[in-house]
């Protein structure tokens, strides 16, 4: 087989990030949600910038460029369409234009009575030893003459993370909404009136957010995080961005005096972190999504419990189209059921104010043992996590912290009784993390069982978590016959699954693999789905972002399709499905095939065995394997290639119809 047969990773994240960016284009789509799609590819392309522009090499060059053309379509996505249509429905969104007579002066009752006191500028033609451009903050280079005619420029901050960013400012029957740095720039002849204005100009500076963690604080790692921290949004340049119409001579001074020689640097559009987008001003009742109620994804009697529930059946949660306060309620109970003795607990991240760690915390405080695997290193929410920490610590939890060479992204939880001297498990298993406030948005899958076989594989796998190794010894292995663990057995597991349809195929039996997931990398298992395709067996791939391998290649994956699925909800969860001679062996978890995930994290893949569970969960694949409407397939040419048909099926809507009328009982 040929070596280079696979998508290029950055390339494709960018595919993943063009999809948004269809969604925002889409007319069929609510207009305050079309807003926050272009909020959601800012976002997602500042992070790339942060994160994964400081490591590319070859292919810098194709990113910008491919960033570049997605740029000026979000630009003509904004001009073309969406102001347009605000404008139709009388509200004026001040994208670019002066501010108007009507409302000058409620834009200077905002700039004196709230933007003002925030307001510092410094000269960037002098001597900068006390300044630096923060990361990702909203800066406006003005460019002055004075009465000399000697050319200065002045730099002020946007005060953005201190004042909304967008203000929604009535006139009549009309609306008008202003940027504040339209507000600032309105009113700098108040801010220098000795001066001539020739131009002001929004820039942003976009630096690495690497973290580096040396074993010398394996003992002390959250003193040392905290530290990472105070200094994350001060790492090198990765992109200068700035607003068009600047004189160049103008933008070397900039780049000379900030330092800021090695970053991309990037015309875009007059507006920067258009990330803020998402708390655009508009009412979300009349402009936006209609609301799905959650289902109650299981109704306990009045005088049962959802652990005695456990006990006779298992329970699958499938958010956000089902609520969370199952899950809520496995912790509750664990913290006051006075049978319960000890509790387990993988956190990845948290919600920030999480009613899980109080349980937890409840649970300690009422005596019970109570063991907390931290992530300290879940990137973006090391904070957070490390303030949980220090508070479960201080009530009485045992916080362990994986090892720094060896991320632990299950998501997990054990409770262990003791009834009538025996011990008997409960325990939760997930695609996504134990975090009540994404659980609303992501599409996840939460597992509450009772099989002890495959419990005790899970407290085996808590003791060695205990003993933060960075790999599992010769005295660390454990003989998993249920879970998918890894470090332990998950890719040599699936790799033997994928053989089996390889023989059912080559015996001439129906032989299919269907998978969802994230991300799809790691170049052993996908060379295995070639083998497999190369075999006849048909696989059917859902990945929402990341994809390498290529599919539809004669001689090599003509047997495989890639569909992208991008709506109102992210798609989260870790489905794996292998038709088995028509059995249909189900696993779920928390393991994209990404190289971090089956060679340098700890990540639980667990069995469905309950039928009717079974039967649910394909049920839910097969719609979104018939969405015509917001899936797209991935071409060999990596373009997102619309879907349509004469009956026309959005799957989260299939499915949350579906989980309406679903019932368990």
């Amino acid at each position: 087989m040929e070596s280079a047969v696979f998508f290029n990773r950055d390339l494709s994240w960018l595919s993943f990030n063009e999809r948004v960016l269809m969604e925002a284009s889409k007319t069929t789509v609510p207009i305050l949600e079309r807003i926050k799609f272009l909020s959601i590819y800012s976002s997602n392309l500042d992070e790339f910038y942060r994160v994964r522009m400081p490591v590319l090499m070859w292919d810098f060059e194709l990113a910008k460029q491919k960033i570049n053309q997605q740029q000026q379509k979000f630009g003509e996505i904004m001009v073309k369409q969406i102001l347009p249509e605000l404008e139709a429905k009388n509200i004026h969104w001040l994208y670019n234009k002066p501010i108007p007579a009507e409302i000058s002066a409620q834009v200077s009752d905002i700039f004196f009575n709230e933007v003002l006191a925030y307001i510092h500028s410094v000269c960037i033609d002098r001597d900068l030893t006390d300044f630096f451009a923060e990361n990702n903050k909203l800066y406006q280079v003005i460019i002055l003459r004075d009465q000399e005619g000697t050319e200065r420029m002045e730099l002020i901050s946007i005060p953005s993370e201190v004042l909304q960013r967008l203000y929604a400012i009535p006139s009549g029957e009309e609306q008008y909404v202003v940027f504040l740095e339209d507000i600032i720039k309105h009113h700098l002849a108040y801010l220098f009136p000795h001066d001539v204005i020739h131009g002001a100009f929004n820039l942003k500076i976009t630096r690495n957010a690497a973290l580096k963690i040396g074993q010398e604080y394996a003992e002390d790692i959250t003193i040392a995080l905290e530290k990472q921290l105070e200094t994350r949004d001060f790492g090198f340049a990765t992109r200068f961005l700035y607003e068009p119409g600047i004189p160049l001579r103008n933008i070397y001074r900039v780049i000379h005096a900030l330092n800021l020689h090695k970053a991309a640097v990037v015309e875009g559009g007059t507006y920067h972190n258009l990330k803020d987008l998402n708390n655009f001003p508009l009412d979300g009742k009349q402009f936006g999504y209609p609301k799905w109620p959650a289902a109650v994804a299981e109704r306990i009697a009045e005088k049962d419990t959802l652990f005695n529930h456990i006990l006779r059946k298992d329970i699958l949660i499938n958010v956000p189209y089902q609520n969370y306060d199952a899950v809520l309620r496995f912790f509750n109970e664990a913290s006051n059921d006075v049978s319960v003795e000890e509790i387990y607990v993988t956190l990845y991240r948290v919600a920030s104010n999480s009613r899980i760690v109080n349980a937890l915390m409840t649970a300690a405080k009422n005596g019970k043992k109570v063991v907390v695997l931290v992530e300290l290193k879940a990137r973006f929410d090391e904070a957070n996590n490390i303030k949980w920490a220090k508070q479960m610590k201080a009530a009485g939890v045992r916080i362990v912290y994986s090892n720094l060479d060896l991320k632990v992204h299950a998501k997990v939880g054990l409770v262990k009784r003791n009834i009538e001297g025996e011990s008997q498990y409960l325990g939760l298993l997930a695609t996504g993390n134990l975090n009540e406030s994404t659980a609303k948005f992501y599409t996840d899958h939460i597992l509450l069982t009772a099989h002890q076989p495959m419990l005790q594989e899970l407290e085996s796998l808590f003791g060695f978590l205990s003993k933060k190794k960075k790999t599992p010894a010769d005295e660390d292995q454990i003989s998993f016959e249920h879970l998918l663990v890894a470090q332990f057995n998950l890719q040599k597991t699936f790799l033997d699954l994928i053989q089996r349809e390889i023989n059912h195929a080559q015996q001439g039996l129906p032989a299919s693999i269907i998978i969802k997931m994230n991300n799809l990398e790691e170049q052993v298992l996908i060379t295995k789905l070639y083998e497999a395709s190369q075999a006849g067996v048909k696989i059917q791939l859902i990945i929402r972002g990341i994809c390498c391998l290529i599919p539809g290649q004669a001689g090599l994956s003509e047997n495989i399709t890639v569909r992208r699925i991008v709506d109102r909800y992210l798609e989260h969860g870790r489905i794996f499905i292998f038709h088995n001679k028509g059995e249909n062996d189900i696993y779920m978890g928390s393991a994209d095939w990404m190289n971090r995930n089956i060679y340098s994290r700890i990540e639980v893949c667990f069995p469905l065995y309950d039928a009717e569970l079974k039967r649910l969960i394909t049920e839910i694949i097969t719609l979104q394997l018939q969405d015509n409407v917001q899936a797209v397939n991935i071409s060999a040419t990596m373009q997102n290639e619309e879907l349509h048909g004469p009956n026309p099926l959005r799957s989260q809507e299939a499915i949350y119809q579906l989980l309406q009328k679903f019932n368990v009982n």
